[in-house]
């Protein structure tokens, strides 16, 4: 017969007691002497505090010795400071945390651009001074840090092709304000970043007003052709905040957005989209340009990373030249192009073993999306006339998730003939002048593409 075991109050852990006490009525509590005291003894046990501190303020053992507290007296300081961010705080103090300690090896230099966080008093008069509520997650992030300097390169990370440079900082909480817009197309509406070399920046709605949603985060996109200035598409970053920047973060610690030059660049590498051939490899990454970038017309620029390799194992007698490059554009109507040309950029470069070959590109086209797939042409520098080819992965394209103005001039709603895309081009020589394949898409071409 199995022994039965007295089972006692005192022998429950904490917070499975803490749950059945939870559904019991207050009297219930005031009337049951034994349960009572012993819910009070629990409210200072110091492990459930341990946890809960922990849990919500990222506290360690070394923060509670050099504050000299108990761990529920630790957690009372930091509810009274910053209990209404309870939901946000732990994971927004996790993203910055992790985004400097990464910064701190790659590039140090941005983490000197970093502005402490502010006061609560300090985002209630930024409030006063807009006439608009912040949202709790972005008030709760710029206590821990109030944006950066506004310096070059920008925290939220750059872009740069051979005329063109584009590099966001992410704004303190005053500048932000001084920016915030009431304009018609543009209402209730906080830039969250600056661009000093394009003007470019993300803006966050704090209204649901103008076909916006509050809270959603966007690169405001003119609407060419629409007689009305106000007429503003919107190419959505992030539904929230946290969202927004946690993503963000995610991408640079994760290393998805490489360091180049001790600068975080916006390129998204997709894991697939590597070749091999032989002894060379080849991987590529992308990234959407809205600031080169319309929805009407719909003209859609990227800008595409190549990286090409040589084994180090390879035998040094495999030595060779790239010497051609072959492009199938497909877009998102079915539609194919096909291009050739002699180099990469202008160049052609020599491949050893170890070797690392990477440059930058871009393409245009007038659709939603497009993929590119295609090879290298080579000859071996011990004998020019042994040639192959070097397969190029196929990498898609496809611009953000965007949502139309919801001013739109009459005589542009009327237009109705399609449009079939023959403006794609592979753009390798944009170095020598101007970029090639910029070409504005028909203005009768409606994109399909919306939210």
């Amino acid at each position: 017969m199995a022994t039965s075991i007295a089972l006692s109050l005192d022998n429950l852990p904490s917070d499975p007691l803490l749950l059945v006490l939870s559904f019991l009525d207050f009297r219930d509590l005031i009337s049951c002497s034994f349960v009572s005291r012993r819910l009070n003894e629990l409210t200072g046990h110091n492990p459930l505090w341990k946890r809960l501190c922990q849990k919500h303020w990222l506290l360690s053992e070394a923060d509670k010795t050099h504050r000299g507290l108990a761990w529920k007296e630790l957690f009372r300081e930091f509810y009274a400071d910053l209990g209404r961010y309870i939901d946000y705080y732990s994971t927004l103090k996790k993203a910055w945390d992790d985004l400097k300690n990464y910064l701190n090896q790659k590039c140090p230099r941005m983490i000197a651009s970093l502005k402490e966080g502010v006061r609560e008093e300090e985002l209630d008069t930024i409030e006063a001074q807009i006439g608009c509520k912040l949202p709790n997650d972005y008030r709760c992030s710029y206590r821990i840090h109030n944006g950066q300097k506004l310096v070059v390169p920008g925290l939220m990370g750059s872009m740069a092709l051979s005329n063109h440079y584009r590099s966001e900082d992410l704004l303190d909480i005053e500048t932000a304000a001084g920016g915030f817009q009431q304009r018609k197309g543009m209402r209730q509406c906080l830039p969250l970043t600056f661009c000093f070399h394009t003007g470019l920046s993300q803006y966050m709605a704090l209204e649901s007003t103008e076909g916006r949603t509050r809270s959603e985060i966007f690169y405001q996109c003119p609407d060419q052709l629409a007689q009305d200035p106000s007429a503003i598409d919107m190419f959505i970053t992030g539904p929230n905040f946290t969202e927004w920047f946690t993503s963000y973060v995610d991408n640079v610690v994760t290393g998805e957005y490489p360091i180049i030059r001790d600068q975080i660049f916006r390129y998204v590498h997709d894991k697939r989209c590597v070749a091999t051939t032989g002894d060379i490899t080849v991987s590529v990454s992308t990234s959407f340009l809205p600031e080169l970038s319309s929805v009407h017309p719909p003209h859609f620029f990227f800008t595409y990373r190549i990286r090409i390799e040589m084994a180090k194992s390879a035998l040094p007698e495999n030595a060779c030249q790239l010497d051609s490059r072959y492009w199938k554009i497909t877009n998102a109507n079915g539609n194919v192009e096909e291009v050739r040309g002699p180099g990469v950029v202008g160049e052609f470069p020599v491949m050893t073993p170890g070797k690392v070959h990477e440059y930058a590109s871009c393409t245009t086209f007038s659709t939603t999306s497009e993929y590119m797939e295609g090879h290298y042409t080579f000859h071996r520098l011990k004998n020019k006339e042994e040639v192959f080819d070097v397969s190029i992965p196929r990498f898609h394209m496809v611009c953000p998730p965007f949502r139309e103005s919801m001013v739109r001039s009459s005589s542009v709603s009327e237009v109705s003939a399609p449009y079939d895309d023959e403006n794609s081009s592979d753009t390798d020589d944009y170095e020598e002048g101007e970029m090639r394949g910029m070409n504005m898409a028909d203005p009768g071409g409606r994109c399909p593409r919306h939210v």
